[in-house]
């Protein structure tokens, strides 16, 4: 009995104006990936964003509190990040 194999691409087809191309195309080149992958790639990021920024987070109305006491915190300074911003930037030396 013979199996087939499941299917692993699926092609995709778009229609972009010529300067839209040319932008992917350039963009891809600097990055050293062909357009195809360049392009999978925006794509999955960008739909992980949205997926992500209609994710439910759930938590108990006890975690719920702590969470916002902690938004509604001062900010502590974090020492690595002071030390850093007192540093001289690179182009003023």
């Amino acid at each position: 009995m013979s199996t087939l194999a499941a299917r692993k691409d699926h092609p995709l087809s778009l229609r972009l104006p010529d300067a839209d191309l040319a932008l992917i195309d350039r963009a891809a080149g600097l990055r050293g990936r062909s357009r195809t992958d360049f392009m999978r790639d925006a794509a999955v990021r960008a739909a992980e964003e949205a997926l992500m920024e209609t994710a439910l987070v759930r938590m108990t109305d006890e975690g719920f509190a702590h969470f916002t006491a902690v938004l509604s915190a001062p900010a502590a300074p974090v020492a690595a990040m002071v030390e850093l911003l007192r540093r001289p930037a690179p182009w003023d030396s």
